[in-house]
C-alpha cells in the first residue's frame, strides 16, 4: 500500500512531559510501519522524560530557536533555498503575512523553514506539523519552497489563539489536517471554505497498554474520618487556562467538617500564585504539590485518590484546552471526575451519568459537585465505572493512529 517513504514531523518543542499525546502518537505510527524524523523549533527545559520518548526510535533534529545565536547556520539555509523550485511562492507568502504579522517571530518561522530546506533529511517526501500556529508557519513555507506536501495536526491553544486570516491561509495550502474536538473541528472546517472536506476529527485516545485497568476497589471514604481524608488529584500545568485557582476556592467553600486533601501533579509558572492562594484560602495543610512527574509516577498517583478534579477555562485571549489527556487517562483508572463543561470535555462526559461537569469560573458550583462526590463513595463507584467503559470502549489510540494512518496513505497516493 503506497505511504510516504518518510515523514519529517515538525514540533514546537521535544520532548515535552504536558505533550504525551502526542509522544504516543509518534510511537504508534512507528509501531505502524511509517518512518519518522523528528525535527523540533525548540530544544527540551523538562528535567524528566517519560518513558515513552526512550520508546521512540525516530531521530530527533533542532532547528535555530533564535536565529541570531546561530547566524551561520540561517545565512547558509536561505542561500540554499534561494535556489529551491518554490522559494519565490513561499517568499511571497512570507512577505503577505509580514504584512498582516510585523515580528520578530514571523522573520523567525521563515528563517526556520529555510534552515529546514537545507538540512532536509535524505528521501523525506512529506512534512506533517503538530500546532497550526508557529510549527505550521514553518512547515508551510518549507514545503512550498520544496514542493512537498504538507499536512497539520491542530490542537487547541493553537486554534483559538490564532487570527481566522492566517488559519485559513494555511488551511488552503494543507493537503489535510486533524482536530481533536467538535468544536475545533467546526471551526477550522468554517475556514477551510470549499477545503472542508480536508478537515477530519481525530481523536487523540489513549495507550490502554500503559493504563491497565485498576482492578482494586478503593476504600469508601466519605469525608467524615479525619484519619481518611477523600484524595482528590489533578495533574496538568499551573497556567491560567487549567483554572487552578477556581479550583483552590472551590476547595475552601467545603464545609469544615469534611476531610479531603489535594494533591496536584505538575509544573509551570502560576504554581508559586497557587500555593500562596492556597495558603491565603486556608487550606495549604490540605494541599501537596508533586511538581513535574512522569508517567508511571501519574498512574500511581491515579490509582491512590478518589476523585480527579479540573477546573478549565477559556482566558481573555481565546487559550483552552481541548479535551485534557488527563482525563482520559484519570477514568481509565475508574476514576469519578468533576470538571468544567468547556471545549471537548463534554464529549467525553455526560453530567451524572459518567461525571460531573460545572460551568467555568464557579468555585460555589464546583464545590457543591466535589461535597456530593466527596460524600458518596457509592456515587463514585457508579460514575467511575462508566467514565472508564466510555474511555476503554471509544478512546483507544489504536483507533486514531489507523485513521491517521490511512491520511498519510491516501495523501500519498493522491500526491504519486
Amino acid at each position: 500500500m503506497s505511504q510516504p517513504r518518510k515523514i519529517v514531523v515538525l514540533l514546537k518543542g521535544y520532548p515535552r512531559l504536558s505533550e504525551t499525546f502526542i509522544a504516543q502518537e509518534l510511537l504508534g505510527l512507528e509501531r505502524a510501519g511509517l518512518d519518522l524524523v523528528l525535527v523540533s523549533l525548540r530544544r527540551p527545559t523538562d528535567r524528566k522524560r517519560h518513558p515513552v520518548h526512550d520508546e521512540i526510535k525516530a531521530p530527533v533534529h533542532y532547528l535555530p530557536e533564535y536565529l541570531h545565536e546561530e547566524p551561520i547556520r540561517v545565512l547558509r539555509g536561505l542561500f540554499t533555498s534561494f535556489r529551491a523550485p518554490g522559494f519565490a511562492t513561499a517568499f511571497s507568502r512570507f512577505l503577505k503575512d509580514l504584512r498582516r504579522d510585523f515580528s520578530r517571530n514571523r522573520f523567525r518561522r521563515f528563517g526556520q523553514a529555510a534552515v529546514l530546506v537545507r538540512e532536509w533529511p535524505e528521501s523525506a517526501d512529506w512534512l506533517h506539523a503538530h500546532f497550526i500556529h508557529t510549527p505550521a508557519s514553518v512547515a508551510s513555507y518549507a514545503s512550498q519552497m520544496l514542493g512537498i506536501p504538507w499536512t497539520v495536526s491542530a490542537h487547541a491553544k493553537d486554534i483559538w489563539t490564532s487570527e481566522d486570516w492566517e488559519l485559513a491561509g494555511k488551511l488552503a495550502t494543507a493537503h489535510w489536517a486533524v482536530t481533536c474536538t467538535k468544536s475545533g473541528h467546526a471551526h477550522l472546517q468554517t475556514l477551510a471554505a470549499q477545503n472542508r472536506n480536508r478537515v477530519h476529527l481525530s481523536y487523540h485516545g489513549l495507550d490502554l497498554d500503559r493504563f491497565p485497568r485498576f482492578e482494586h476497589a478503593r476504600p469508601p471514604r466519605d469525608g467524615s474520618d479525619a484519619a481518611a481524608p477523600v484524595t482528590i488529584i489533578s495533574v496538568g500545568r499551573a497556567v491560567p487556562k487549567k483554572g487552578y485557582d477556581v479550583l483552590l476556592r472551590a476547595f475552601a467553600k467545603l464545609p469544615a467538617e469534611l476531610h479531603w486533601r489535594f494533591v496536584h501533579a505538575g509544573d509551570g509558572g502560576e504554581r508559586p500564585k497557587l500555593q500562596k492562594l492556597a495558603d491565603e484560602l486556608g487550606i495549604a495543610d490540605r494541599t501537596t504539590w508533586l511538581g513535574a512527574v512522569d508517567q508511571k509516577d501519574v498512574l500511581e498517583a491515579y490509582r491512590k485518590a478518589d476523585i480527579f478534579a479540573l477546573a478549565c477555562r477559556i482566558t481573555a485571549d481565546g487559550d483552552r484546552d481541548g479535551l485534557p489527556n488527563v482525563l482520559v487517562e484519570a477514568a481509565s483508572q475508574r476514576l469519578t471526575c468533576v470538571a468544567t463543561d468547556i471545549s471537548g470535555i463534554p464529549e467525553l462526559f455526560e453530567d451524572d451519568v459518567n461525571g460531573l461537569l460545572v460551568p467555568s469560573e464557579d468555585a460555589a458550583a464546583l464545590a457543591g459537585a466535589l461535597e456530593r462526590a466527596i460524600r458518596d463513595p457509592a456515587l463514585r463507584e457508579r460514575l467511575g465505572q462508566a467514565a472508564e467503559a466510555k474511555v476503554r470502549g471509544s478512546f483507544d489510540h489504536h483507533a486514531s493512529i489507523s485513521q491517521l494512518k490511512g491520511l498519510f496513505e491516501a495523501g500519498a497516493r493522491e500526491a504519486a
